[in-house]
């Protein structure tokens, strides 16, 4: 069986890849292990944010009264939750199957076994093609030592949890640990969250975390950080935690929660050099094999969805010759959807001072002076760094921003001063007048800010 591209895995970069090829007018076939759209769609983004929204509404309810409006919350229905969830995954996974239908690319479903020079066999079926892209994506990593179980879980085994549990320990302060988290605690749930690292969302800004911290705080999450776990015993009731401290925590659950690591088993074998178990590239996303290519969770970065559909349009047009512009992994938004969101794009204070030194400036505007923030009821704030005056890095924090990351990955991406952007008109009430009152005050014409 031949192709002009074979791609392995139908996750986020793989689809996309497969669906720009096909609009490009080259022959597909997409080789896919389980379902369509891969961790994203089935196991991470749609499903966690479906439970978030759920969460979202839970607070909304307890907090009520602060509108005048009576209403109580009698309990948690993990059942009705978890069909909701399904039924937003099932549709969305039935259109994408309706797209990959019309576009007219092959499906091969089973696991596909990288066994020579662009060349992938699928229980007993060799595909070849003058292109292979590899597209696998990754898995939740889980510590040496500490073993899964019923009790002991990674997000996927969170996600099919058939009961709320009493209370939870959080193994890891990243995006995944603060998302479910917040969820937790919104309904009901009592929760400590543990991170070897010293601050909660260790890649963010210091400003971020310290939000998140003290949010955490208000809502009643306890969060501690600098705290290496030494051991985790299970036993019929509980799971007990030790700290290096010699401190020990007990939780019905552990959420092991320490990052994912790349699906490249059995790819050194086909003679693609790895690094720490992801596929070494060039900027063109050119593995060692010529003719391979990799893109998604596989190729060290952020391991996003939508850094993985932008590799696969990448891959699939640099295929086709059409010169495609490197995707830049600076220019790439992330957002950790607690409670509150945050959201960031570009480098933090700490790594733009460590490259550009004296020629860094920030300026931040609390929400609190904001109005939608307040008639929201959130906290937070925007953070702005330039570098000579070019934004080169946004951070948000506060509920709903995810919602302004487009406007603030536009700014850093098209090397937009601060003077510049100062000049946008931002709608009143919104929250995105945040955002310009920060970029004002950079550009020295702070308004509703104290100086």
């Amino acid at each position: 069986m031949t192709s002009d591209v074979v791609v392995l895995g139908g996750g986020s970069a793989g689809y996309a890849t497969a669906l720009r090829a096909a609009a490009l007018g080259m022959p597909v076939i997409l080789i896919e292990s389980g379902n369509l759209g891969g961790t994203c769609l089935h196991r991470g983004c749609i499903p966690t944010k479906a439970l978030l929204q759920a969460a979202e509404t839970a607070d909304s309810v307890r907090e009520a009264c602060r509108y005048g409006i009576e209403a109580s919350m009698s309990g948690v229905s993990v059942d009705a939750l978890r069909s909701y969830r399904e039924a937003v995954v099932g549709r969305l996974h039935k259109g994408l199957r309706g797209l990959i239908d019309a576009s007219g690319i092959t499906v091969v479903y089973g696991e596909g076994q990288v066994t020579g020079p662009r060349e992938v066999t699928v229980d007993g079926l060799v595909i070849q093609g003058d292109y292979l892209v590899l597209s696998t994506g990754s898995s939740p990593r889980v510590p040496a030592g500490i073993q899964l179980s019923d009790r002991v879980v990674t997000s996927d085994g969170a996600l099919d949890l058939s009961y709320l549990p009493d209370d939870v320990i959080v193994l890891g302060g990243g995006v995944i640990g603060c998302e479910f988290a917040s969820a937790w605690a919104s309904l009901g749930v009592t929760v400590t969250v543990v991170e070897a690292q010293d601050k909660l969302l260790p890649g963010e800004d210091e400003f971020a975390s310290k939000h998140l911290a003290r949010a955490f705080r208000k809502r009643g999450i306890k969060t501690k950080t600098r705290a290496a776990v030494t051991e985790v015993i299970e036993d019929e009731d509980a799971v007990t935690v030790t700290l290096e401290s010699g401190e020990q925590l007990e939780a019905a659950i552990l959420l092991v929660a320490v990052g994912r690591g790349p699906n490249t088993q059995g790819f050194a074998d086909a003679g693609i050099e790895l690094q720490n178990g992801f596929v070494v590239t060039d900027e063109r996303l050119r593995a060692s094999v010529p003719g391979v290519y990799a893109a998604g969770d596989i190729v060290a970065g952020p391991q996003l969805a939508h850094r993985g559909y932008q590799h696969g349009i990448f891959v699939a047009e640099d295929i086709a010759e059409c010169k495609p512009e490197v995707v830049d992994d600076r220019k790439i938004p992330r957002v950790a959807y607690s409670r509150p969101e945050v959201a960031s794009v570009g480098l933090s204070e700490t790594q733009a001072r460590e490259r550009y030194g004296n020629s860094v400036e920030t300026a931040v505007y609390d929400l609190a002076g904001n109005g939608k923030s307040q008639i929201l009821g959130t906290s937070g704030g925007v953070k702005v760094v330039a570098v000579e005056g070019e934004i080169a890095g946004l951070h948000l924090v506060g509920d709903r921003v995810s919602e302004l990351i487009g406007e603030a990955q536009a700014l850093v991406s098209l090397g937009v001063t601060a003077g510049a952007a100062a000049k946008l008109i931002h709608a009143h009430p919104t929250q995105s007048e945040a955002l310009g009152e920060a970029l004002m005050a950079l550009a020295g014409k702070p308004f509703h800010v104290h100086v």
